[in-house]
């Protein structure tokens, strides 16, 4: 660990320490760290997804820069469930080091090694299910089984010296859940029982007032949507949606259509859910996708991946008509059968328009009941908090308004406002004795991945790329003989990605030419007269223009 880091937190003494690496004031990148008697347990490693303002970026990382000096320490990966912003950056920490343990459910281990066999690591894993147990760096995680919008998602109950934890990973209580598997509240009930001192508890729809309703209401809709189309239909989720893509495979049977998946995370899951038992395929209803076009249009559904607008994705390439196999025909429908991750509306409804421009009816959950949320809602946080009881409570995977919510049901069910901790990423809270206090914090940055790059990027960089795509980009070019003191040529000004007509630097060409004429009488350096024209360019064009553009000054010297 860096000395920065050692110097913003007192020692550990015998306390189990809790280090948040990612998903606090955001939704994504979850992951928190658990450390006791100096060995680490990273609880989840996900993604989180880029906005607008980031442009260029595939990725964004937890934190994984705390881990880079103590990655020996490191006794296991566990994790709750497979959606990507619990299990996406796993393979960029197991590329610091391939042998750290991997343990979870077993879609949930099976969808981490398909996606590790991509980075070519061979992993080392361990599949449990809900009621094992087993100790890891001194600690007892029990396995509960908890519903979500994934099959096989696991909460953890976790005994330590210092105090007991329990960590509900993304979950809700569906009561007529579509694979039979409720959350187990008698499993909750027992370690309320034993007791829980810390609660780490999904916050995404802590705002949202009584219960999320359950996944069968969604089938009669789709069946609904299916029976009445005309056309081809495509249908967008999440790649790992096993319940949704069920729910879709089970009307196209009814209705006669062939479906093919098309993306290669939603063929890649789909193959390993159905294998491991988790999907249910209606003999000859799933074709490949190459075979599509001797079907009927009226037969055919397309599964895809998208649902979130992503640009790369099969959705917007549709959209944009630029994927080689699905094009979009007036009279189509698209069924975006999926919720808005905060922060992507933008790019949805771009998809939404462009699909809507090229004839298709688009259904999406703001006209329709489609999708439903696989987070608990405000009712089913209070039943959590009653059953458990905890003496403390961390709300987690949330953005600020949904931890506050989150906190607020807490106190309402009788923790007290003192034993509430809303922590923020890089947050360093310690566990001794029962007593759990917000002690420091560790210095918090993003690692971008972009493209090959992992956490070459930064902030400043990102701005710079901002400015690029917001307000363009001057080139300014000049020659100069620094023994005669004289300019042999220039300076030339070029614009790009500006709306005025490179004829509007015109005017103010003399003004940059005298600058640079006295720095060059002055014998400044090439560094001295790059900034003397700058600052000309800068000035004019923020009066005349209203811009702040990328300028870039080059000075040749001859």
């Amino acid at each position: 660990m860096s000395d920065e880091v050692k110097k913003s937190v007192p020692p550990l003494r015998n306390a189990v320490r809790i280090v948040p690496l990612g998903g606090l004031g955001e939704v994504g990148r979850n992951c928190n760290v658990l450390e006791y008697q100096g060995k680490l347990v990273v609880a989840d490693c996900g993604v989180l997804f880029p906005e607008e303002a980031q442009p260029g970026v595939d990725l964004i990382l937890p934190n994984l820069d705390y881990l880079e000096d103590r990655l020996d320490d490191i006794a296991a990966i566990v994790l709750t469930h497979g959606h990507e912003d619990h299990i996406g950056a796993v393979p960029y920490l197991l590329k610091m080091r391939p042998d750290i343990p991997v343990i979870g459910s077993q879609l949930t281990i099976a969808f981490v090694e398909a996606k590790l066999q991509e980075h070519h690591i061979a992993p080392n894993v361990t599949v449990v299910a809900e009621g094992d147990s087993m100790r890891i760096a001194g600690m007892e995680f029990e396995f509960i089984a908890v519903n979500h919008s994934i099959p096989d998602a696991l909460a953890l109950f976790i005994r330590t010296p210092e105090g007991n934890i329990l960590i509900t990973g993304d979950f809700k209580m569906d009561q007529l859940p579509l694979d039979g598997r409720l959350t187990d509240l008698r499993a909750f009930a027992a370690a309320g029982d034993e007791g829980v001192d810390l609660f780490m508890c999904d916050s995404t729809n802590a705002e949202i007032p009584g219960f999320v309703h359950s996944e069968s209401e969604i089938q009669p809709v789709i069946d609904s949507v299916i029976g009445g189309a005309t056309g081809q239909i495509v249908v967008a989720s999440f790649a790992s949606h096993v319940h949704r893509v069920q729910q879709v495979l089970n009307a196209a049977a009814h209705n006669g259509r062939k479906v093919a998946f098309v993306g290669r995370s939603m063929v890649r899951n789909m193959k390993i859910a159905e294998d491991l038992g988790y999907l249910d395929v209606p003999e000859g209803t799933v074709v490949d996708l190459k075979n599509m076009k001797d079907l009927p249009e009226n037969r055919r559904i397309y599964m895809s991946t998208g649902s979130q607008g992503e640009p790369m994705a099969v959705l917007s390439r549709i959209a944009n008509r630029s994927h080689p196999k699905v094009a979009i025909n007036p009279g189509d429908t698209v069924l975006l059968a999926s919720s808005l991750i905060p922060g992507n509306e933008n790019s949805v409804f771009r998809v939404i328009n462009g699909l809507i421009k090229l004839g298709a009816n688009v259904i999406h959950q703001g006209n329709a009941r489609v999708h439903v949320s696989g987070h608990a809602a405000q009712g089913e946080l209070l039943y959590c908090y009653n059953i458990l009881q905890p003496a403390y409570a961390m709300p987690i995977h949330g953005e600020v308004r949904h931890q506050v919510a989150n906190a607020g049901v807490a106190v309402k069910t009788g923790v007290p406002a003192d034993n509430v901790i809303l922590a923020e990423n890089g947050s360093v809270i310690d566990m001794i004795d029962g007593e759990v206090r917000l002690v420091g914090s560790v210095p918090f940055q993003n690692i971008y991945v972009d493209g090959s790059s992992v956490g070459d990027i930064t902030e400043s960089e990102l701005k710079d790329r901002q400015i690029l795509s917001n307000e363009g980009f001057i080139a300014i070019f000049a020659v100069v003989d620094t023994n005669a003191r004289r300019i042999v040529t220039g300076p030339h000004l070029q614009a790009r990605a500006m709306a005025e007509d490179e004829t509007v630097f015109d005017s103010i060409t003399p003004e940059v030419t005298r600058a640079l004429e006295e720095a060059v009488a002055k014998g400044s350096d090439s560094y001295g007269m790059q900034q003397a024209m700058r600052r000309v360019v800068g000035r004019w064009v923020s009066r005349k223009l209203r811009r702040s553009p990328m300028i870039i000054p080059t000075v040749v010297e001859v």
